[in-house]
């Protein structure tokens, strides 16, 4: 159900296979520690969730981390390393769930998409991407999940 894209020890990325709406309950994806976090919840008719505040916290994010929620069709996601090396790809497909925690990554849309991003704010363009060629596609990868 979750598969970690793991590159010389480092975590890349988590994806969350469809299979995860089959959860009942809570189920948390993510660590405790990640600076993301992603959870499903599935709860019969009249369920309550307490009402609850969230505390106010000074907390230090040293990258941002992105969540896609594939909706509809088929997508490629080239990773990098942080020196924009080409390292694999991996293909996700409707009801998947990518959280990409290192290093770069690109996209192919292998099939027409609808896809949410999450990520952390506030965004500022100039500063928070650097974008960089594409690889060539004779150089790919695909990396089975």
């Amino acid at each position: 159900m979750i598969k970690e894209i793991i590159h010389k020890n480092r975590l890349y990325a988590l994806i969350i296979k469809e299979t995860y709406q089959n959860k009942k309950g809570i189920s948390f994806f993510t660590k405790d520690n990640a600076n993301q976090q992603i959870g499903f919840m599935s709860h019969p008719k009249n369920y309550k969730i307490k009402p609850h505040i969230h505390q106010k916290r000074k907390t230090k994010i040293f990258i941002t981390s992105e969540v896609i929620i594939l909706q509809k069709g088929k997508l490629r996601v080239d990773f990098y390393d942080t020196k924009k090396k080409y390292l694999f790809s991996v293909n996700i497909r409707k009801n998947q769930i990518i959280m990409l925690v290192y290093g770069g990554h690109g996209f192919k849309v292998l099939e027409p998409v609808k896809m949410l991003e999450i990520k952390q704010g506030p965004f500022i363009s100039n500063k928070d991407k650097v974008k960089f060629g594409n690889i060539d596609e004779k150089k790919i990868k695909i990396k089975k999940i």
